[in-house]
């Protein structure tokens, strides 16, 4: 884990970045870089015949900053904070504070790189790196960044972080109908990390971290109902996003377990139906003694229960309560309403 603290005093789940991990995806990057430089060589040498020396030159020395120094600042800024040796390794590069870097961040990161790791050979990086705490080269001390292992651990989570992170029950059925196929996965993950902690803050940095946050959301995803809190747009939003891929993984199981049924002579069916829906084959033996190491399938008594029946899961009746301003068991206005701050309202 890291010792990164942000200015609010709150410590950050976040793991460093080793340096022979940082190495290796600095040459996967480089062997990129060449392979760039190759190509636009060959296209110079095309070039070359039909211009002047002068305009080669100048060519030559455009292609060689825009690789150098264009295609670690342009992918960490589109990526946020992300090259191609950093998504192989599962590394990211975030601020200080565990936020996403900007543009400023990776072209002074990738500026600085010409010097502690091309021109030095990488010492002047490597030395850098062994004097911080942090793992942070030249570059990463100028803009303010850190490299951390992009998968963080879900360990550690409070009772009150779990809660947050529940479905608002007055927001259930307005989730439904959200399309977040085009939310990123880090800023998904953002919004989870910050329900987790944002009980441990002050509540005015939480109400500004939440709006900032929720603006950034609300790019990808609808606009909430109005008088709806930046949290419990956050929690709806990352709830209902949760349970679409805890369905995708089971329908990809289900399927897999029907072409094993249909492929597997072993598992002959028994024929009888519950309810009018077809039951589970029933476990016959297996016709091959090649079979015998097969696992047995599970019988079922019964059809299974339609989610359309099932209730939700849905936060406290106290979190309920915070986001509507009514006790569970009143009528709830179709248009949730806080007191505090009227609600989140995007930014013109």
């Amino acid at each position: 884990m890291s010792d990164l603290v942000i200015g609010e005093g709150v410590a950050l789940d976040l793991r460093l970045a080793k340096l022979p991990s940082r190495a290796l995806a600095r040459m996967l990057d480089l062997l990129v870089q060449i392979g760039l430089l190759a190509v636009f060589a060959m296209v110079l040498g095309l070039v070359s015949a039909t211009v002047d020396e002068a305009v080669a030159a100048g060519l030559a020395i455009v292609m060689s900053v825009a690789v150098l120094v264009g295609y670690p600042a342009l992918l960490e800024t589109v990526t946020r904070g992300r090259t191609l040796g950093k998504m192989a390794l599962g590394l990211r590069v975030v601020r200080g504070d565990g936020g996403p870097v900007r543009f400023r961040h990776a072209l002074v990161r990738a500026l600085t790189g010409v010097f502690d790791i091309y021109l030095t050979a990488g010492v002047l990086a490597v030395v850098t790196s062994f004097c911080s705490r942090q793992g942070r080269r030249t570059g990463d001390w100028l803009a303010g960044t850190v490299v951390v292992r992009d998968r963080a651990p879900d360990a550690g989570v409070s009772a009150a972080g779990m809660a947050a992170l529940a479905m608002p029950y007055p927001l259930l059925g307005w989730a439904q109908q959200l399309d977040l196929s085009v939310l990123p996965d880090d800023l998904a993950l953002a919004a989870r990390q910050y329900l987790t902690r944002m009980h441990e803050m002050r509540p005015d940095v939480a109400a500004r971290m939440g709006y900032e946050l929720a603006s950034e959301v609300v790019r990808y995803v609808a606009l909430p109902p109005p008088g709806t809190p930046p949290w419990a747009y956050l929690a709806a939003v990352t709830a209902e996003r949760r349970v679409r891929q805890m369905r995708a993984v089971d329908m990809e199981r289900r399927a897999a377990w029907e072409r094993a049924q249909a492929q597997n002579p072993a598992y002959a069916g028994a024929g009888r139906t519950v309810g009018g829906a077809p039951a589970a084959p029933a476990w016959q033996g297996p016709a091959d003694p090649q079979l015998a190491q097969l696992p047995t399938p599970p019988v079922q008594d019964r059809a299974p229960e339609p989610v359309a029946d099932r209730e939700p899961d849905h936060a406290p009746d106290h979190v309920t309560e915070q986001v509507t301003g009514h006790a569970p068991d009143q009528v709830v206005p179709e248009s949730i309403t806080t007191p505090d701050d009227g609600g989140f309202k995007p930014p013109q």
